[in-house]
């Protein structure tokens, strides 16, 4: 059984081995260089990029290891970040600095095409998150501070929003459907929750004071909002109003496991945590190998 580590000032909950003896609590990346990032479900199968070369990876929720489905610069693609599974069977792949959302054919890795970002204001990308609602994809844009817009059926990336209070660095990161025409993002220098709708409004989310540094990858479970803060390797519960205009906080939780975990995904009780290992290769240190995504319980 796993121990549990305390971190201040944030109190922890308990967590148990993830359904042992039944689906793995470890999925192995192949490769020695792939520093993932992104995650996206689509039943039992899951999908994971690399951030080095683009590389993309299927995973099965019932085995321990990982697949190739699209070698790195298929179409283009030199880096993979946020990515999310449509229904169609199709995938959307943020770009990173490149600026460019792909799309990619889930079942066969070919490149389906891609979208360019408009400039922003500091003459810079990272296309960073993704989430969709209704007949749209909405990306985050970090440095530029801005949600993007990209119509599912095809065409041109858009400025849905700018969020307010941009600062040097990463600004708006993690993004996630709350609610029909209604999204959240955080941003990670400030730890602030943002609030916005599909319509382009955008409003500050009332967490009582209390924010998420370093806030990376959302996910949703009902009313619960999970906030993944990468650098404290702390996965953080937020109860949401119905509206998403304001939220709780409760007792965050970490694991042995986590290694800079950036981005994360629900899988009934489970939440898939991705290990990014952005410390070490910032520190020029050799990763800790395999590369992986972990399965703990999720918080309540």
């Amino acid at each position: 059984m796993r121990k549990l580590l305390l971190t201040v000032p944030l109190l922890l909950a308990m967590a148990v081995p993830a359904d042992a003896g039944k689906r793995p609590d470890q999925y192995v990346i192949p490769g020695d260089r792939v520093f993932p990032e992104g995650i996206a479900r689509d039943g039992k199968a899951f999908f994971v990029g690399s951030t080095t070369d683009g590389t993309l990876f299927r995973g099965d929720t019932r085995e321990r290891e990982m697949e190739v489905l699209s070698p790195g610069g298929t179409g283009g693609r030199t880096t993979a970040i946020g990515i999310e599974a449509l229904k169609d069977g199709r995938l959307l792949v943020a770009g990173g600095a490149t600026g460019k959302l792909f799309v990619v054919d889930a079942r066969t890795g070919e490149a389906l095409g891609s979208a360019q970002a408009p400039p922003g204001a500091t003459g810079q990308f990272f296309l960073n998150d993704i989430a969709v609602d209704g007949g749209f994809a909405y990306v985050t844009d970090s440095p530029n501070h801005r949600v993007l817009r990209w119509p599912l059926r095809g065409g041109a990336l858009e400025v849905l929003a700018d969020l307010p209070d941009r600062r040097p660095g990463f600004n708006a990161n993690g993004v996630e459907r709350t609610g029909k025409g209604e999204l959240v993002v955080v941003q990670s220098n400030t730890g602030a929750l943002h609030r916005v709708t599909t319509r382009g409004d955008v409003r500050r989310v009332d967490t009582g004071g209390t924010t998420f540094p370093n806030g990376d990858g959302l996910a949703l479970a009902g009313r619960t909002l999970y906030v993944l803060r990468n650098a404290a390797e702390l996965v953080v519960p937020v109860r949401l109003s119905k509206d998403a205009l304001r939220g709780t906080a409760g007792r965050g939780l970490t694991d042995p496991s986590f290694k800079y975990p950036t981005t994360l995904a629900v899988e009934g009780k489970r939440l898939l945590l991705v290990n990014s290992q952005f410390d070490r290769r910032s520190a020029q240190q050799p990763p800790e190998l395999p590369f992986d995504v972990v399965a703990v319980d999720r918080p309540r």
